[in-house]
């Protein structure tokens, strides 16, 4: 037979423990052991109605050097840290291509300098400063390996005059490699074909209708290259073409002056 048991009642009922106080604090430290932590303050969560989530706009855009600004007053933004090769080529003035290493620079970027007129650069390493983790000059064909990486990604710029010589250093994952053509030369129709991006400035008629051809502009966007202003490029991908004005800054325009587009 299954023993009864009794009910104890309250009278004979022993009493009951008083409260633990060290209960609160000895399940913090369990947790603080366990690895939880302290708890957070707690907010309602965010929710939005389906029929307004076209009203959603996130400001996401592009990441890398802020070029200038299109027509629309939007900044354009260009890339140059990428785990891909990337070659660009700029048919233009010395100042914007120091405005881009500065630029560059200030992302994080390590700028490498390939140059005949280092003289041209000095102020712009004094600016950035010179050593591995900031801005070197090289002479032609004198650039060393760079070691690029994803956590140290290096621009190398070729300013190397109007037949600049094939490279011992080229562009690899994490190091893209910008070329200055001041002008067109016989190794310019290469130099367009062999570069993923081209700025082009003002040139002459004869240069415009050129790089035209060459890169299969219409009509209508070459003809205008002669008369651009100081400052403005034309940057032109297989897919897209934008006309950009870079705007110095102060600091800018204090080491480099104002745009232009003679040296």
């Amino acid at each position: 037979m299954a023993a009864m048991t009794t009910p104890t009642s309250p009278a004979n009922s022993p009493a009951a423990p008083a409260p633990d106080q060290s209960a609160p604090s000895r399940g913090l430290a369990e947790r603080l052991r366990t690895g939880f932590g302290l708890l957070g303050p707690r907010h309602p969560r965010h929710t939005l109605p389906v029929d307004q989530l076209d009203a959603l706009s996130l400001p996401i855009g592009d990441d890398g050097v802020v070029v200038g600004v299109t027509a629309e007053g939007q900044p354009a933004v260009l890339g140059v840290n990428r785990p891909t090769p990337y070659d660009v080529l700029l048919i233009g003035g010395l100042w914007t291509a120091q405005v881009l290493a500065l630029r560059a620079a200030a992302t994080g970027a390590r700028v490498a300098v390939e140059t005949g007129r280092a003289q041209h650069w000095a102020q712009v390493v004094q600016a950035v400063g010179g050593g591995q983790s900031g801005m070197t000059v090289h002479d032609v064909g004198r650039v060393p390996p760079l070691g690029a990486s994803a956590g140290s990604p290096v621009l190398v710029i070729r300013d190397c005059g109007m037949r600049p010589p094939r490279g011992r250093v080229v562009s690899a994952p994490w190091q893209s490699v910008l070329t200055l053509l001041p002008y067109l030369s016989p190794v310019a129709p290469r130099l367009m074909r062999q570069a993923r991006l081209i700025g082009v400035q003002r040139v002459s008629p004869d240069e415009a209708a050129e790089i035209g051809r060459v890169i299969g502009l219409p009509r209508a966007e070459y003809e205008p290259l002669p008369t651009l202003a100081d400052g403005v490029t034309l940057w032109c991908t297989d897919g897209d073409r934008q006309y950009v004005m870079t705007q110095p800054t102060d600091a800018e325009i204090g080491l480099l002056g104002v745009a232009r587009r003679m040296d």
